[in-house]
């Protein structure tokens, strides 16, 4: 299955969460905000060696919870979330260094199935499905001597990224992850949760004369969120 068929199938997923009545219907919408840290790589081919670039992360969620089927509560989940992706390089052969930060504005569209008290108590959950992505800006951070000897040296003689503007802003691929709700009975939810991003798209063109064949981000993200109830459902 190519990417943008792998994609599609996500939406699809995520979106029949929504539709789907064949438990008992519900119609509950929360909305608020989270914060967190991501730890991003790019993985490239050819490799450059990294460690986690650390960054922040933070945004605006809104969940609409649509029927519990025995005892799993499904629902949609909408985000639009600012974080910092990039790479941070690991070079043995010489004191350089070299960081770069990419800046997304980033909308993952999700699957969200519940176990657990609906209310008053506590919930454990999964979020699966695609996230879509734009850069908006990228800084670079140098350090040492970054002469021509110390970047002969560089292992698989692999440079060109530190001159590459990021071409291909646009981003998408696959996210999910593993939370808890704790939630009041007049309405208010506190989640913890992790989660992972596996880009399916890259951040440098990569046809055969490009320097890279792939450049996609890969992110684990912890986060803290806040909900309120601003619809809720009573049963009849």
């Amino acid at each position: 299955m190519n990417r943008p068929s792998l994609l599609l199938l996500l939406l699809l997923t995520a979106s029949s969460a929504a539709r789907a009545q064949v438990g008992s219907p519900r119609a509950d919408l929360a909305i608020g905000g989270s914060a967190g840290m991501v730890m991003n790589r790019v993985s490239f081919t050819p490799v450059i060696k990294q460690a986690w670039k650390n960054g922040p992360t933070l945004g605006m969620t809104a969940r609409y919870t649509c029927e519990k089927y025995f005892n799993m509560l499904c629902a949609f989940q909408a985000e639009l979330n600012y974080s910092q992706a990039g790479w941070r390089e690991v070079i043995d052969t010489s004191a350089d260094t070299y960081e770069r930060t990419v800046h997304y504005l980033q909308l993952p569209l999700l699957a969200h199935l519940g176990f657990g008290r609906e209310r008053g108590g506590a919930k454990g959950y999964l979020v699966l499905g695609p996230q879509l992505g734009y850069s908006v800006g990228d800084t670079q951070k140098r350090g040492g001597e970054w002469s021509e000897q110390t970047l002969a040296l560089r292992r698989n003689g692999v440079t060109q990224q530190y001159d590459l503007p990021v071409q291909q802003r646009f981003e998408y691929g696959i996210t999910g992850g593993i939370g808890l709700d704790l939630s009041t009975r007049s309405g208010h939810h506190f989640l913890v949760e992790g989660r992972y991003f596996y880009g399916l798209s890259d951040i440098f063109s990569n046809s055969k004369k490009d320097p890279f064949g792939r450049s996609a981000n890969g992110t684990i993200i912890a986060k803290v969120s806040y909900l309120f109830d601003i619809l809720r459902y009573t049963p009849h």
